[in-house]
């Protein structure tokens, strides 16, 4: 079956990590592990195991963060040097674009002429059809965006979604781990998202930013990688109150595959909580049954998987060896009792009609 991923940090993994995507999984996890502490974990996602699994088309990030293990270190000390970052990170994408990996799509028109050409191969029984992965720019936290009126800027450059916060604090806003809402300058950055149709993500907002960027905003909203705080407690997830305002507002939201946020009292690097073991697929089902419960329907779940954002295998389900094993959750869903039109939309086809909404 064919996937979209609605969260993926691509051109962030292959610059800031320096990793080289266009190897196999096994390929660049051997490299890597010559190289003492040199990442987190083993590697889950590269092109070619994109392709393997079939995963088409992918909400693909602008991530101005860096790989320091002091917190604070983790932001660039200048928006500046962010800003310069993130278009290293998009010259990163326009390389892959030339040769050949991958197609950037803008509006309903590439998305349709993209997805016909996967579904055709896939009709016609192709296992690794020689077609390029679509991406949609998004960005993840707003510090390349020197100011409102740069929205514009960056639209004409292709980005397509705005997540304004991550972790911390962030210029216009707050994001997991801080308290607050939108700061000084936050309300007309959401109104410049507005008027150019730039689609807000709300994954990251801290609540009060959440419920504030909802109240100014009227375009189409995306929760690109969230779960349940009903299932696992945290501000980085949503509660129910949140997902059944994003439902009325037509939201997709994606399932996110970091174990942490899957299973509660699994911790990061605390011994005994931490271990990959305990977490399965059937976790990150919980977290989208969960949602269709509330829902009434399965309309408003997707994958936005995050897989290699910042871990690796250390903090992945153990039943996931490569992001190609996202085909799995069919079998977990068909076993829950989901109709094969419902699996279909949940592994692709709600993010897509989300966007052909939004870009009509």
């Amino acid at each position: 079956m064919l996937i979209f991923d609605a969260h993926l940090d691509m051109a962030w993994n292959a610059c800031e990590w320096n990793r080289n995507y266009m190897l196999s999984v096994k390929e660049l996890r051997e490299y890597e592990r010559q190289f003492e502490n040199l990442v987190p974990g083993d590697c889950t996602t590269t092109w070619p195991e994109l392709k393997n699994g079939k995963i088409t088309t992918i909400i693909a990030t602008l991530l101005p963060r860096l790989n320091e293990k002091i917190s604070e270190r983790s932001f660039f000390q200048s928006r500046e040097a962010a800003y310069a970052a993130s278009y290293g990170q998009l010259a990163y994408y326009k390389a892959m674009i030339n040769r050949g990996v991958i197609r950037q799509i803008h509006n309903c028109e590439e998305l349709d002429s993209h997805l016909a050409e996967w579904e055709a191969a896939e009709k016609n029984g192709e296992e690794n059809p020689d077609l390029p992965i679509g991406f949609i720019l998004s960005m993840e936290g707003s510090w390349s965006v020197l100011s409102p009126g740069m929205i514009s800027e960056w639209y004409d450059q292709g980005l397509r979604l705005l997540g304004p916060a991550h972790y911390g604090p962030d210029y216009y806003c707050h994001g997991t781990g801080s308290e607050g809402g939108l700061k000084e300058e936050g309300p007309a950055l959401i109104k410049a998202m507005d008027d150019v149709g730039m689609i807000l993500d709300v994954t990251h907002l801290s609540d009060q930013s959440f419920y504030e960027a909802l109240e100014i905003y009227t375009g189409p909203v995306i929760a690109s990688h969230h779960n349940c705080r009903a299932l696992v407690p945290g501000d980085r997830q949503l509660t129910d109150e949140q997902i059944k305002l994003l439902i009325e507002r037509d939201v997709v939201i994606g399932a996110v595959f970091d174990c942490w946020m899957n299973k509660p009292g699994w911790v990061r690097g605390v011994e005994g909580k931490s271990n990959p073991e305990d977490v399965s697929l059937e976790d990150v089902v919980n977290h989208i049954d969960h949602i269709c419960q509330l829902a009434g329907t399965t309309k408003h779940c997707g994958i936005g998987s995050d897989l290699d954002g910042g871990f690796g295998k250390e903090q992945t389900p153990h039943d996931l060896d490569t992001i190609a094993d996202l085909q799995k959750l069919t079998g977990i869903l068909d076993r829950r009792g989901y109709s094969q039109e419902d699996i279909e939309g949940i592994m692709y086809k709600n993010y897509i009609n989300f966007f052909r909404r939004a870009w009509s």
